[in-house]
């Protein structure tokens, strides 16, 4: 009975097991965001879950999205992948359905762009510049307001565009450093991906880019994508997005390949799981302790249940490649999207590389609006 005990108390500590609504109103990690009257509890997995999708519940997830990265922006005053920067991505591209992303954000962004280029630094062989993920989401983000929102390039993207180039890393590609956060903060070909969809998306910039160091940096990204062979399941689906925006790195035969892998992984639930696309300790290297024991402890590591971040991104790639909305994988995603969500009106998930504050929950919950968004099912909210 001692040992079984044991047992037990050492599978509670290496799973990490989510915070409670209980354990939160005694005082122990109270809120996941926090500022003046911006208070938002620790995402819980035993959240009730609204009864219905709708008007409503779009709203509520619109207000989740928006009052968090506030008081991110307000608190911390940093472009971080998990919350500010998925902000600006993702949400802008909702801005027909939910109204133009928070001012206060956005200035923020704006203000951060950097006016020279800081010296690189190497690890592992390669030279890059530090903090040039912030450069990347930061750039990102600006884009996909200009071309959400604004609906042309503006000075400030345009500055954005041009120093994000000019960090680029020694391989070709943008470096990604520090612990591995999954998703986002995962590996090179991740961080480099975005780069690549804010250099696409600008409006009109890179069809009209002159600058011959510039373009000669774009063919060595060009270069690194090209040759760069995926380490795992997710980075191979990865390469769907990669063939929406340029086709020509991306071989028929390949992108059917990931297509065909992405399919073959949809659950019978209708959802996906991120866990089901790579082994734990193949998501970086090296992958640290905390994050390899986080994982394999968790109560499904045996077999990984559907969650709202994979099950919305398999939805967002198929749809960018023009798989149309009626078809049978995505409306089986929808149903499952519709029926995940929490009446605070995000989508929970459990952290996967930390588990305390769960900002993977507000990634999920970005992502599952992105994937409705695009399959027609926010099309009937008002912009506030």
């Amino acid at each position: 009975m001692k040992q079984l005990l044991a047992l037990l108390i050492a599978l509670h500590s290496l799973c990490v097991i989510t915070t409670t609504w209980a354990q939160e109103k005694n005082g122990r990690l109270k809120y996941q965001y926090e500022s003046n009257e911006i208070r938002i509890p620790i995402p819980s997995h035993d959240e009730p879950k609204f009864a219905s999708f709708g008007e409503e519940s779009i709203r509520a997830a619109a207000k989740y999205l928006d009052e968090g990265a506030l008081a991110w922006t307000r608190e911390r005053k940093c472009i971080a992948c998990h919350t500010t920067g998925t902000y600006l991505v993702d949400r802008s591209m909702l801005s027909k359905q939910l109204g133009k992303p928070n001012t206060e954000v956005i200035e923020e962004f704006i203000r951060t762009i950097p006016t020279d280029i800081p010296q690189t630094i190497e690890e592992n062989g390669i030279r890059f510049h530090p903090q040039v993920d912030r450069a990347v989401w930061r750039t990102a983000a600006l884009v996909q307001l200009d071309k959400h929102v604004h609906g042309k390039l503006s000075e400030s993207t345009d500055k954005a565009l041009r120093n994000l180039l000019m960090q680029q890393s020694s391989h070709g590609g943008f470096y990604s450093r520090g612990e591995v956060e999954i998703p986002y903060v995962t590996t090179d070909f991740e961080l480099t991906l975005h780069a690549v969809r804010a250099l696409v998306d600008a409006p009109d910039w890179l069809t009209s880019l002159s600058d011959p160091e510039l373009l000669t940096r774009i063919e060595r990204l060009k270069e690194f994508l090209r040759v760069y062979t995926p380490r795992n399941d997710y980075e191979r689906v990865l390469l769907i997005e990669l063939a929406s925006l340029m086709p020509e790195l991306v071989s028929k035969q390949t992108l059917e390949a990931s297509i065909n892998l992405l399919s073959a992984k949809q659950k019978a639930d209708g959802g996906w799981s991120t866990r089901n696309f790579s082994e734990t300790q193949n998501w970086r290297t090296p992958m640290s302790e905390t994050s390899t024991k986080l994982i394999d402890g968790l109560p499904d590591a045996a077999d990984p249940q559907s969650d709202p971040f994979m099950t919305g991104l398999a939805v967002v790639l198929l749809r960018r490649i023009g798989v149309p909305a009626e078809d049978q994988r995505l409306l089986r995603a929808v149903v499952w999207l519709k029926s995940e969500q929490r009446q605070s009106g995000r989508w929970w998930m459990h952290s996967l590389y930390r588990g305390n504050y769960h900002f993977t929950t507000y990634i999920a919950t970005a992502k599952a609006m992105q994937a409705l968004g695009m399959c027609g099912q926010l099309d009937s909210s008002t912009p506030q």
